[in-house]
């Protein structure tokens, strides 16, 4: 008999019985903000959450009272860091005004060993039950064989460092789906994996953000706040994402960094598609080469050369609708 329902969808189900939950930005730069709408949906709930994310900041200005361990940062509305650019303060920051939690953990740049051990220091430190890695875009659900892998160096190295921490329920959550157009992914491989993990019984579904729901009022809410307080360097994937929930469609553009590019804003951008971390884990060719990784290059030469010995990869295709 199944255990899930069209009445709950399975993303909810994984974390019914989950009391203290991480919501952890997957890609660096502004992936966490993916996270909030389910972050506040889930507290709405009567759970716990908290937000991290693997970071492009310079953390070594932080504060050194802010470490909670070797390579995690508490970052607050007030840390020390980039004027121009600090996605997790600029968060922090919002959460404050809306009289939340204002703390966004931090990861700093580096391999899967590193970073694995972070992320038991903080399930340590916060109890937790459940890691959500969150995605903008759809990379991170790539196995490696398809035409283009985007830009998953920093997805990659989260995925490997999660999935080798067992006793907590681990999930994927992606958000932005055919942003990553722009670097080369094939959006069809993304649903032919998506079908392969169903077959599986290990993708959780679609699942899409009311506009006019508290969830996306708080969302709309924190990215027009990231782009007034980086305007040098405003989130492209989370400004799209933003459009597309307001309903607009096609190529708009909501920032100028995306300037003589063709988007392709729809309502598809505004959607979870979710997934079970370990079995996806399971599916990517070169992830278990990543596992004695300390260091960011070191990630970055496993997947080059991953890219230039791999088999001929899967053809590009579009989708035929």
């Amino acid at each position: 008999m199944s255990s899930f329902s069209l009445a709950e969808p399975p993303l909810f189900h994984r974390l019914r019985n989950s009391a203290n939950i991480l919501i952890a930005g997957a890609g660096g730069g502004f992936d966490v903000y993916g996270g909030l709408p389910l972050a506040i949906a889930l507290e709405g709930l009567g759970k716990r959450v908290h937000l991290a994310n693997f970071s492009f900041s310079d953390l070594r200005r932080t504060a050194i009272e802010d470490w909670e361990a070797p390579g995690v940062v508490a970052v607050h509305p007030d840390s020390i860091g980039n004027d121009d650019y600090f996605p997790e303060r600029t968060l922090a920051r919002w959460l404050a005004s809306t009289g939340r939690n204002p703390v966004v953990y931090a990861f700093p740049s580096s391999g899967v060993q590193p970073l694995r051990d972070a992320y038991r220091a903080l399930i340590e430190k916060l109890d937790l039950d459940a890691v959500v890695l969150i995605d903008g875009g759809t990379d991170i659900l790539l196995r490696g064989d398809e035409a283009g892998l985007g830009t998953p160096q920093e997805d990659m190295t989260s995925l490997a460092a999660v999935a080798g921490i067992d006793a907590i329920t681990r999930l994927v959550v992606s958000i932005g789906f055919g942003i990553d157009s722009y670097h080369g992914v094939c959006h069809a491989h993304v649903l032919e994996n998506l079908a392969a993990l169903q077959r599986d019984n290990a993708y959780l579904g679609a699942l899409s953000i009311p506009s006019d729901s508290p969830e996306g009022a708080a969302y709309f809410a924190a990215v027009r706040h990231s782009l007034l307080e980086t305007p040098l360097r405003p989130s492209i994937v989370h400004s799209q994402i933003a459009t597309a929930l307001r309903g607009e469609f096609g190529d708009i553009h909501a920032t100028d960094r995306t300037n003589g590019t063709e988007l392709f804003v729809n309502p598809l951008m505004a959607m979870y598609l979710s997934v079970d971390l370990p079995a996806l884990a399971r599916t990517v060719e070169y992830l278990p080469y990543l596992e004695p990784t300390v260091a960011a290059y070191q990630v970055a030469q496993v997947i080059e050369a991953h890219l230039t010995s791999r088999p001929v990869p899967r053809r590009s295709s579009i989708i035929p609708h």
